[in-house]
């Protein structure tokens, strides 16, 4: 559909810029990541996120009481049209400036999700959703690298699309969050929620996913269309979590789920599985784990948009007309 240098999926490997997303989930902070997604230079880390806390404006300020209980997704979609309004510097599509822009977007979301400052995402977010575990960031922020950018998922086109107007990286990120909500995307994060309490209540993986498969019923978090040998992100952040959290329940079920799973449908699990059992097993607030999924695809959708602004060319397709014809 079109051309980018930022995501390669080849042979059931993930890279990012030529970087395998393994070795960076290892290896690399969030905010590198996002230098190397937004700049090809991890080394412009520390410029775009300067260690100084963000400062909300005071109608942010204002607003944030009233969004309170609202899922995290839509207390962004809400807080970054107010943020939008009020950042000029928005409107310059510059490269480097996209990137400015964007690490004061991630920024703002980590703060709401956190609760708290961010200086540094994955220790910010540590601390507002378990603040008792300080080992918790390095698994959110692998969690988040993974997350950072898959090609061109529904989401990721919507966003470059809109980037293709020339509208803002809010409305970028915004239009990003719209399609992230579907049913078909993010919110398959939530029907895992929902399955894997249906399995706790059974008390048996197996008779839950054999009692799906009767009824005609789609298993969710298992089996990717570009992964027929399993999706990497999924086996990297299970493989993470179950190493810093062998005793976990959480971490056990999840386990027996996708052993009975590849047993009855040879299909292995997705990331958003392993979302949701990182969501479990750091008991994280309630829609955490799409939240999670969020602030680490906004990465790749701005460095999708610097992509398209720097290309200058409209996305217009055509339809093929199937309806009456005139006359």
């Amino acid at each position: 559909v079109m051309e980018s240098g930022i995501t390669l999926i080849d042979g059931g490997r993930l890279y990012y810029r030529g970087r395998e997303v393994a070795d960076l989930a290892a290896r690399s902070t969030v905010e590198e990541v996002a230098a190397l997604i937004w700049t090809a230079d991890e080394a412009k880390a520390p410029t775009l996120f300067p260690l100084e806390p963000l400062v909300h404006s005071q109608r942010i300020e204002d607003v944030s009481p009233f969004v309170t209980g609202l899922p995290p997704v839509e207390v962004f979609q809400v807080l970054l049209s107010l943020s939008a309004a009020e950042d000029p510097a928005a409107y310059d599509l510059r490269p480097a400036a996209v990137a400015r822009t964007g690490a004061r977007i991630l920024r703002l979301m980590t703060n709401v999700a956190a609760g708290e400052a961010a200086t540094r995402i994955a220790e910010a977010l540590q601390r507002g959703w378990s603040p008792g575990d300080p080992g918790a960031a390095a698994l959110l922020g692998s969690a988040l690298v993974y997350c950072a950018d898959h090609e061109l998922p529904v989401s990721t086109f919507a966003a470059r699309c809109v980037a293709s107007s020339e509208a803002t990286p809010y409305a970028v990120v915004l239009a990003g969050l719209a399609a992230l909500g579907g049913v078909k995307h993010g919110g398959e994060v939530e029907l895992v929620e929902a399955f894997l309490r249906e399995v706790e209540a059974d008390g048996d993986a197996r008779a839950a996913i054999s009692g799906r498969l009767r009824r005609g019923e789609r298993v969710p978090g298992f089996g990717h269309s570009l992964y027929p040998d399993g999706d990497p992100r999924a086996a990297g952040l299970l493989s993470l979590t179950a190493e810093a959290y062998p005793e976990s329940p959480a971490v056990s079920l999840s386990e027996a789920v996708a052993g009975e799973a590849l047993q009855l449908m040879g299909e292995r699990p997705t990331l958003d599985l392993a979302l949701v059992t990182i969501a479990r097993t750091l008991d994280l607030p309630p829609g955490g784990a799409t939240a999670l999924f969020a602030l680490g695809r906004t990465i790749g959708w701005i460095g999708h948009a610097i992509e398209q602004y720097e290309g200058g060319s409209l996305i217009r397709p055509r339809a093929r007309y199937v309806g009456e014809q005139p006359g």
